[in-house]
């Protein structure tokens, strides 16, 4: 017979001053059922805690202190029936081991663009990890193929309402689907997607674009059948595919080149007067590296609909135009004091992709502070191979290796997408600290708004 599933969630840690404090629940202990329901999953869990009275089963861990003063055999659990008031939107503060509360889902497809498939060898294993789960697109907006999703996962989304769902398309034709993503039922999500538009599920779009493979004519005809899903469909990025060195015994995928991203933007911003005049929304973006590989400028700041797709690259650069430009008016108008002390004088190592941007703002940010000297270096990604232009995929020995020996000033500045989330370690495990004593010099992690890259490079008081 199968194992029957376990379906309590041990707690790992709980928040000080919380809910879950208050009533004694420690770390260690797991949450058993909420208002008498089993929890299957995160999904479950957050729509649970939303009454305004709970009841949660908790089962004392072994070790907590609660349990140890019970003087109880080992092998005898106890369980606590706690009835809790709170606020319908007020948390209990507790946090899991797994933050699925269930294991990760990994994705059934073999597509041809795939990223993982391009990493080199002897990484970490979580790099290797091909994730494919609706519950990161809801938590961590991860995109999903939801070619693994069943029919009772979309009954759940629907039902907890949960949104945004954010959809890796590549293609709306089903039969192309099945062949970019090399799996036979890839074609076969299109059902469901109406299913959540039908229901009032708000969804954001992504297309990988392949040259010879998506674009062109295909590339219209999606752009044209995403109308069928307005108004739940917001916003959909077109991305051009990510190569790197390492994609022996991957099928051939060749880089696009100026002319091609000038056709793209061309087709796209036709699209967007379509839905705008219809809708009332651009829908398509292309994100700023065809804009950057057709040396044209970003398009204004309105054609980006509230920046609803930035982590896909999709108007990064004119947000941060806009408000280093708009930090600068505002010392201008507060009449902040340049400050009288030495110059300062930075580097800011950042990938060829946004180089000419930093180029550009620095120069704007010394002619209102003569005392601030800022070099932008962009550095070449030799660890995945010279087409990967982006910072968040520098590693630790490409910086180290071509800052070597140059004369960097007071600081080097670095972008916080090139670390891991919350951490102090770059993609190929290099801490801040060994680039610091390799480059023996101060590293300061800048956050990617104006602000930040503002008061970095500037040694200015008001």
């Amino acid at each position: 017979m199968p194992k029957a599933r376990d379906n309590s969630h041990k707690i790992r840690m709980v928040s000080p001053g919380s809910i879950a404090e208050e009533y004694g629940i420690e770390p260690g202990d797991s949450v058993l059922s909420v208002n008498g329901m089993t929890v299957e999953d995160v999904f479950d869990y957050r729509y649970l805690i939303r009454d305004e009275v709970i009841t949660l089963v908790v089962r004392k861990g072994k070790h907590s202190e609660e349990f140890l003063q019970m003087n109880l055999p080992p092998d005898e659990p106890e369980d606590w029936e706690l009835e809790i008031e709170k606020d319908p939107s007020e948390d209990l503060g507790i946090e899991f081991e797994s933050g699925l509360m269930d294991e990760y889902r990994s994705c059934r497809n073999n597509c041809i663009f795939c990223f993982i498939d391009q990493m080199p060898p002897g990484m970490r294993e979580t790099l290797y990890f091909h994730d494919d789960d609706a519950r990161l697109s809801f938590l961590q907006g991860n995109y999903i193929t939801l070619t693994n999703m069943s029919d009772h996962e979309i009954d759940r989304i629907i039902r907890y309402h949960l949104e945004p769902i954010n959809i890796s398309f590549h293609t709306m034709n089903p039969e192309l689907r099945c062949r970019m993503l090399h799996n036979r039922f890839a074609g076969d999500v299109f059902p469901m997607i109406k299913r959540m538009k039908d229901a009032g599920i708000r969804m954001n779009g992504q297309i990988v674009l392949c040259r010879g493979i998506n674009d062109g004519e295909e590339l219209e005809f999606s752009l044209r059948a995403f109308e069928q899903y307005l108004p739940e469909l917001r916003s959909v990025s077109v991305v051009p595919v990510g190569l790197t060195k390492y994609r022996e015994n991957l099928p051939k995928l060749e880089p696009f080149d100026r002319e091609d991203a000038a056709c793209v933007i061309d087709r796209i911003e036709r699209w967007q007067e379509y839905y705008m005049a219809r809708y009332g929304t651009h829908l398509i973006h292309a994100s700023d590296e065809w804009y950057i590989l057709a040396d044209r400028a970003f398009p204004e700041q309105e054609r980006y609909d509230g920046y609803l797709q930035l982590e896909n690259g999709v108007g990064m650069m004119r947000l941060l135009i806009e408000e280093v430009r708009g930090e600068l008016a505002s010392f201008s108008r507060s009449g902040g004091q340049r400050c009288g002390c030495r110059e300062r004088r930075v580097t800011i190592a950042t990938g060829h992709l946004a180089a000419p941007t930093l180029k550009m703002l620095v120069r704007e940010i010394m002619e209102v502070f003569p005392h601030a000297r800022a070099e932008v270096v962009p550095i070449t990604n030799l660890f995945f191979g010279e087409m990967i232009t982006v910072s968040g995929l520098i590693t630790g020995r490409d910086l180290v290796a071509q800052l070597t020996g140059r004369d960097l000033g007071d600081a080097l500045l670095l972008p916080a997408n090139m670390l891991r989330s919350q951490e102090d370690v770059l993609l190929d495990d290099m801490t801040v600290g060994q680039i610091e004593d390799a480059l023996q010099t101060k590293i300061v992690i800048v956050e990617s708004d104006g602000q930040s890259l503002v008061e970095a490079v500037t040694p200015w008081q008001t």
